[in-house]
């Protein structure tokens, strides 16, 4: 039987770790602003650094919830 506990621990820890990797991928991107529409999308990449940023400190306080809202604007 499976300790449970440390099976989240051990799967939170990884999604910490992705989503530390997605908010450096975020920081090296550099917006093209001759480009159009990319104004949005670098607010886009914004927020989601945001919320990502958000998780993190979640699961790090161990405030899970496991349900995942998408947001399909």
């Amino acid at each position: 039987m499976t300790d449970q506990t440390t099976t989240g621990k051990s799967r939170h820890a990884g999604t910490v770790r992705e989503l530390y990797e997605l908010i450096a991928a975020l920081d090296r991107r550099v917006p093209q602003v001759q480009r159009v529409g990319e104004v949005s999308i670098a607010r886009a990449a914004a927020a989601l650094r945001v919320e990502a940023l958000k998780r993190i400190h979640e699961l790090e306080r161990g405030e899970t919830n496991d349900t995942i809202t998408v947001d399909a604007r």
